[in-house]
């Protein structure tokens, strides 16, 4: 049978593309199915920051997996794989103190990290304000990508040296269980035949088994991001991450003074309503991408976060933006939202329909750092090898 395969992959960003990574390491045949005409979802739409430093103990070895998977990739293809490091800078004695319990957490994880002073911090990143930093922590070991180019050469190289077979153009409309597997139909009828088949379609709930994502907590989070126009004789290398950033990611609910810090914040701050932590990242043209916000909506109401920018938004991120980095130029040349699903009482979204239908969506902001790590598993585990 000519379309038959150990495995279809419904779903052409980041996750679905490692599930297929792996299902092919495993010498398996592999279909990778996308409803457009190349992946336009989250995995296009964010800051291109592989920081599995932000991540809790747990998916933090999901996110250093993925970073010897990407950095192996870019040593035979280049998928657009930076290594310069990570770093969060404290705004206060607050912060200062979760980097240093951080750092501990990380020695004892064996995960490389480094405090830095002050000065230091001023003389890494040209235009960080000194009335601003108190000091920082560095992760070397950590990647950016260029997200918009990096999906494709990854699928690129998949088709190339891995021997994928990838359709474009292909909504699936349904899956439907057979005695000999599964079969997969497309909305211009064409059919494909599959072992198994793993559904990874991002925050697309509607064609696919509409009431069982209706039913579900998964929600929505909608982040508007900005770039601004190339800057002229200006490097900003890494990820660069912030105060508000200390006090939103996971990682620092593990430090022993996290929630005494977080009790004594104030809760109706412009940053709190609007989910707002600050990030800088410099793209290769010069440009630096920054951002970004969080509004929320159930899977089932997720039209209520809405199809417009707020520039009420937008204006505050970027006069906040200038209080951490005076960049030659803060003229925008880009402003859009990416949208991500995510649990709001789990890791991410898993249902087995049978033993042959498998639904893994839901990773949130976790997707760019950690797919790559959570495929290898996943597929393992699908396929018990």
């Amino acid at each position: 049978m000519v379309n038959k395969y150990d495995a279809v992959i419904v779903g052409g960003g980041i996750l679905g593309t490692f599930h297929a990574f792996h299902a092919l390491e495993l010498g398996l045949k592999v279909c990778l199915v996308e409803k457009n005409a190349y992946p336009q979802g989250a995995t296009t739409q964010n800051f291109g920051q592989v920081v599995p430093s932000g991540m809790n103990s747990k998916w933090q070895k999901f996110g250093r997996r993925s970073l010897r998977i990407y950095k192996d990739i870019q040593s035979k293809f280049d998928i657009s794989i930076r290594q310069n490091g990570t770093v969060y800078l404290a705004s206060n004695e607050e912060e200062e103190r979760l980097l240093v319990e951080l750092r501990a957490i990380n020695n004892n994880n064996e995960y490389s990290s480094k405090m830095l002073t002050k000065n230091e911090c001023l003389e890494r990143y040209p235009g960080l304000r000194k009335d601003y930093v108190k000091a920082g922590l560095f992760f070397p070991e950590e990647v950016t990508v260029e997200p918009r180019t990096m999906i494709h050469r990854l699928q690129e190289y998949l088709v190339k040296e891995k021997g994928l077979e990838m359709k474009t153009n292909f909504p699936v409309i349904s899956c439907e269980r057979t005695t000999s597997g599964v079969e997969v139909l497309s909305a211009r009828g064409e059919m494909l035949h599959a072992s198994k088949v793993i559904v990874c379609n991002g925050s697309d709930f509607k064609t696919l088994y509409p009431t069982l994502f209706a039913n579900s907590d998964l929600e929505v989070s909608k982040l508007q991001m900005m770039q601004t126009k190339p800057q002229e004789n200006y490097t900003l290398k890494g990820s660069i991450l912030t105060g508000w950033s200390i006090r939103r990611y996971e990682a620092f609910h593990e430090c022993p003074s996290y929630a005494q810090i977080k009790k004594n914040e104030p809760v109706d701050s412009l940053q709190k309503k609007w989910g707002v932590h600050i990030l800088f990242k410099q793209a290769v043209d010069g440009s630096v991408i920054l951002g970004d916000s969080h509004q929320y909506a159930d899977v089932d109401k997720m039209e209520d976060v809405g199809y417009d920018l707020d520039m009420d938004i937008d204006n505050f991120m970027v006069e906040e933006a200038k209080k951490i980095i005076q960049l030659p130029t803060y003229q925008i040349q880009r402003r859009w939202y990416g949208v991500y699903s995510q649990c709001k009482s789990s890791d991410l979204f898993k249902k087995t329909i049978d033993e042959h239908i498998h639904i893994v969506t839901g990773i949130g902001g976790k997707g760019m750092t950690g797919s790559a790590g959570f495929s290898r598993k996943n597929i393992a585990t699908i396929f018990n090898r």
